[in-house]
């Protein structure tokens, strides 16, 4: 999560001279060029045994994990600031515990409801009603594409956590691969269709090996990982890491600003977190 945080600022200062689409593509392809050698020597010791239900769910998860995210992250970040994208993506242990709700038949208590709906609130006012456009140039379309990324992510998520009877390694690769495989036709529609060529830097070209071998490929494999040990709204509770990290980075070294309405929306989205993930004290019986 504290490397997670450091994407924001990243992926801003460069999505503006790489394209979304492309920047989704080339980020993975290096993620996966990383995580080959790894796989492959980790086939030699261990071989699971996958199944046509195994190889859909690694499908969709790349689907969703690794293509619908990034590009809608990507897109969003266009748009909106670093850390108003940050804050948004507080929403995701809720939207974890939503989803059990609705898809896994989890019991819910009323505290956890207090919090989702707390915590929805504090979206809206973060995301939807301080249309600040100091730090965007359109701040309503890249919030909502950053709310759509955050349904991406759940959904990669719980996926995951179906797939915890294979190893991470295993999980990360075969995903990263599909997701890489299926950025590739929009990033080729992209790349025919740009009116400048692409030009990157030095600084543009570190941040993206970065992103790719650090961001995705290590950190996905950490990310799985706990999810095979731990339970996923416990995972995703760490978020909240990721949060004040990706919003520090983001007035410090970008310098944007955070308006009254944005602070007020993010301690909503904390304030519910807290509330949803908290256990109830169990009741004593005589």
């Amino acid at each position: 999560m504290l490397v997670w945080g450091s994407s924001y600022s990243i992926t801003k200062s460069v999505v503006a001279t790489l394209p979304p689409m492309c920047f989704a593509f080339i980020r993975f392809l290096i993620a996966t060029l990383c995580l080959l050698p790894v796989y492959l020597q980790h086939r030699r010791k261990q071989k699971d045994k996958l199944v046509t239900s195994d190889y859909v769910r690694l499908v969709f998860m790349g689907l969703t994990g690794v293509t619908g995210y990034y590009i809608l992250f990507n897109f969003s970040l266009l748009y909106t600031s670093a850390s108003v994208g940050a804050l948004i993506q507080g929403l995701i242990p809720i939207c974890i515990a939503l989803f059990g709700i609705l898809f896994l038949s989890e019991k819910v208590n009323q505290r956890q409801i207090a919090g989702i709906i707390i915590s929805f609130a504090g979206v809206a006012l973060v995301g939807l009603i301080s249309n600040d456009k100091t730090n965007g140039s359109n701040p309503i379309l890249g919030n909502l594409l950053m709310l759509a990324s955050v349904v991406c992510w759940t959904v990669y998520t719980l996926l995951s956590r179906k797939s915890n009877h294979l190893d991470s390694i295993t999980t990360t690769f075969l995903g990263g691969c599909a997701g890489t495989l299926l950025c590739l036709p929009t990033a080729v529609y992209e790349y025919t269709h740009l009116d400048t060529p692409i030009r990157l830097g030095m600084f543009g070209w570190v941040a993206v090996v970065y992103l790719g071998a650090i961001s995705s490929a290590l950190c996905y494999l950490l990310y799985n990982q706990a999810l095979k040990n731990l339970p996923a709204a416990m995972v995703g509770n760490f978020l909240n890491l990721d949060i004040l990290v990706g919003v520090s980075i983001a007035v410090i070294f970008l310098h944007e600003s955070i308006t009254p309405w944005q602070i007020v929306g993010g301690v909503l989205i904390l304030s519910g977190l807290f509330l949803s993930s908290t256990p109830t004290r169990p009741t004593l019986t005589s």
